[in-house]
């Protein structure tokens, strides 16, 4: 089932949020008064309950209308965490999102906050993290599988060839089952978990973290959802960093299609590394390696290796153990070990590495709901078209755009095709006219939101984006790479300074 998911999660998640004693903190100050519909209003002007939940930081329950469409209906709650500034007199808040769509903002601020940003940053803005509607700690949080039934979802392994229509009718009976459980165990907010209805809550907590304006920093998914809410509030943008963006305005096959191109690249980038170093367990040339890596995943769909457990690895788990470290060159050592590993016949190595990018614990509960998340979000979001023809023209770009993994990506549009409600209403225009600037980040060898995105969001779509480039390996850039990103990034943020047009670091 993994072939429907394959780069779907972007950022590991952390613990849930622990309860400390500290001393007590300011809450928020909401605005006085929002130019907001009269039924809006009590949302816009309701009283969050903080509570102290982590060193420096306030947790509470943001209520929001759970149908955008009929405020005076059914709420939600958004789970929110406050990290108060460092310095007595902070330029204001700055929401954050890391990713997914379904990372947890929230879980980021207690054991992660210290990968937000910069100290500098920390210090001089009230840091927010959220979780979105349907997500982790928001409550209803999306639910569908038991622990069992997500391992067999995710690593689960088939008899029949990959593509063939045996496969493709045991494929749609998987996500017809893994459907009914959505809505079983979610309920009716699973038809409104969109990115537009989650822009929408993020104004509220602005207005009730008494911002006129919204500063944000959204990784990865959180440009997506970042730009959506620019094109909804142009005027109420205030500082806004996009880093490892998402063009919104490309269809769903291409968004897909460059993402795999991404991860074949990233491929090739580690080989090439590997090769240098004397315990590499390949040799020759990159093209040799990569022939190499096709013949394990090949073999991987007939004979799953075992592993140190009782599970064994099978294909689905090899291709997500094999992503996992392409996300970040800081991980290349640890898929050179589980390479080296397979080659002895022990599958280990791969299957930790799955887990991680699936957030299984060795106990085997999963730490998130990440994966529903993901797949919930995405289908209201965009889909393609899965009619038979439309299917076999996308595969054959994607087998020519990747002959290592191009056969694990195929027949993508699966996912979305039997999701039980419509996709939802978009803006008509991504552009944010009449927004401040905002500063869009690209990674020339990023995977899994390949730098033409962000050089399409920045310099196509929005209307005042400027695009700060990367030159360098892995998923995102500021507060992974290196200080000329950082400097040009804190200058925009803290200082309001926006960086020369074409900027590369």
């Amino acid at each position: 089932m993994k072939r429907v998911l394959a780069g779907g999660l972007v950022l590991t998640l952390v613990g849930a949020l622990l309860t400390a004693c500290t001393p007590a903190l300011d809450t928020p100050k909401p605005l006085s008064s929002q130019q907001v519909a009269g039924d809006l209003k009590p949302f816009y002007e309701q009283k969050v309950e903080w509570r102290e939940c982590a060193t420096q930081t306030l947790c509470g329950d943001v209520i929001v209308p759970m149908d955008w469409s009929n405020p005076s209906g059914e709420t939600i709650s958004i789970a929110t965490a406050y990290r108060r500034a460092d310095n007595p007199k902070p330029l204001g808040s700055l929401l954050f999102n890391p990713g997914g769509p379904g990372s947890s903002g929230y879980d980021w601020m207690a054991d992660s906050i210290d990968y937000i940003g910069t100290p500098e940053l920390r210090a001089n803005y009230n840091i927010v993290g959220f979780d979105p509607r349907g997500v982790q700690n928001s409550s209803p949080a999306i639910k569908c599988l038991s622990a069992s039934e997500m391992d067999q979802f995710l690593y689960g392994d088939s008899d029949e060839l990959i593509g063939s229509p045996a496969d493709i009718a045991e494929t749609r009976a998987t996500l017809k089952d893994f459907i009914a459980k959505c809505q079983k165990n979610t309920g009716p907010l699973l038809q409104f978990v969109d990115t537009v209805s989650a822009a929408k809550d993020m104004d509220i907590i602005r207005s009730l973290l008494g911002d006129q304006k919204l500063n944000y920093l959204g990784f990865s998914y959180g440009t997506y959802l970042g730009a959506t809410y620019a094109a909804l509030y142009p005027t109420r943008v205030g500082r806004m960093v996009l880093d490892g963006a998402i063009d919104p305005t490309a269809p769903d096959a291409e968004g897909r299609l460059k993402q795999l191109v991404g991860f074949e690249n990233s491929l090739k980038a580690f080989l090439a590394d590997c090769l240098k170093s004397r315990d590499c367990p390949f040799d020759g040339s990159v093209e040799k390696a990569l022939r190499a890596v096709q013949g394990f995943l090949y073999s991987l769909e007939t004979d799953p290796l075992p592993t140190d457990g009782d599970r064994k690895l099978t294909i689905w788990a090899a291709i997500a153990g094999l992503i996992q470290p392409l996300y970040s060159e800081d991980l290349w050592p640890d898929l050179n070990a589980a390479f080296t590993q397979a080659g002895d016949g022990d599958g280990t190595g791969f299957l930790e590495l799955a887990d991680a990018y699936n957030e299984r614990a060795e106990d085997g509960t999963y730490q998130s709901n990440a994966t529903e998340a993901n797949i919930s979000i995405s289908c209201l979001d965009n889909r393609s078209p899965s009619d038979k023809k439309s299917m076999a023209a996308e595969n054959k770009k994607v087998l020519a755009a990747s002959p290592t993994l191009g056969r694990y990506w195929i027949d993508g549009a699966l996912g979305c095709e039997q999701w039980p409600y419509p996709v939802a209403k978009r803006p008509l225009s991504y552009a944010a006219s009449g927004s401040a600037p905002i500063l869009v980040i690209g990674t020339t060898g990023d995977p899994a939101t390949p730098y033409s995105q962000s050089v399409s969001l920045a310099n196509e779509v929005l209307e005042n984006g400027h695009l700060l480039t990367y030159r360098g390996e892995g998923h995102t850039a500021y507060g992974r790479s290196n200080k000329c990103v950082e400097t040009t990034v804190d200058d925009y943020l803290i200082r309001g300074k926006v960086p020369t047009k074409g900027l590369i670091c």
